[in-house]
């Protein structure tokens, strides 16, 4: 039962509210600059965010202050809040994958960022398969396992976070702390791909193997095999999705 005295409780109930305001102000804008609907150059104010968005000016300008520390817009005095060029934004950031990945854009997208997963994570494989420890190798091996099962069961959610925790893992257990940060992006794609209902019923079976040949490689110390079956991992991927 809650302590929380009735001004206690009005309070965290505003902020409750401020905060998914904040959230759908956030997304509504991240994707309409992330689709081009608001071009770079575009001008925006605290006064017109308010009131489009039925929002405090302090939501306003927490929501600004994000985008900004994305790169996505700056501000200047007597400028005001000017969206900014693509080449200067945090490609990066897990949100700004999202928004996206959620545009007219998405195939262009998807294409640059298996390029960039074909790019890390088959070497991610290989330091894996160095230097992950026992447990990481037994439950990659699990994890590999589990996916079959789900996948074979058609459960999709089940199988979406099986999947993040295992490319996760893989990410993380390569010794390269570049790579590791790189974990909520690749999870974004994957839960994209889901969401989006790009995603078979049952995954393929070669999705399937080249998931368990990984983790058998990393099991055994191969390094070659590890990183060339993440390579057939993330090849089924492009193929699967016309993007190969």
């Amino acid at each position: 039962m809650s302590t929380a005295t009735p001004q206690e409780a009005s309070a965290q109930q505003e902020a409750k509210a401020e905060g998914g305001l904040h959230q759908r102000m956030l997304d509504a804008l991240g994707e309409r600059i992330a689709s081009g609907l608001l071009p770079p150059h575009s001008r925006l104010t605290l006064d017109d965010l308010q009131q489009e968005f039925g929002v405090s000016r302090t939501v306003a300008r927490d929501t600004m202050r994000v985008l900004e520390s994305m790169n996505l817009v700056y501000s200047r005095r007597r400028v005001g809040i000017v969206v900014q060029e693509p080449e200067r934004w945090n490609v990066f950031d897990p949100k700004l994958v999202r928004w996206r990945l959620a545009s007219g854009r998405r195939d262009e997208q998807y294409a640059s960022l298996l390029e960039l997963r074909v790019a890390v994570e088959p070497i991610a494989a290989a330091g894996a398969a160095h230097r992950a420890t026992p447990a990481q190798k037994a439950e990659l091996a699990g994890l590999a396992a589990e996916l079959r099962r789900l996948g074979e069961a058609g459960d999709l959610e089940a199988f979406l976070a099986a999947d993040i925790a295992f490319h996760r893992l893989v990410l993380h257990s390569c010794g390269n702390e570049m790579f590791a940060a790189l974990d909520n992006m690749v999870a974004e794609v994957l839960t994209s791909r889901t969401r989006q209902g790009l995603m078979p019923f049952h995954p393929r079976p070669e999705a399937l193997d080249a998931h368990e040949a990984v983790a058998s490689a990393v099991a055994g110390g191969n390094a070659a095999a590890a990183e060339e079956s993440m390579h057939s991992v993330i090849s089924e991927v492009r193929g699967a999705m016309g993007l190969g």
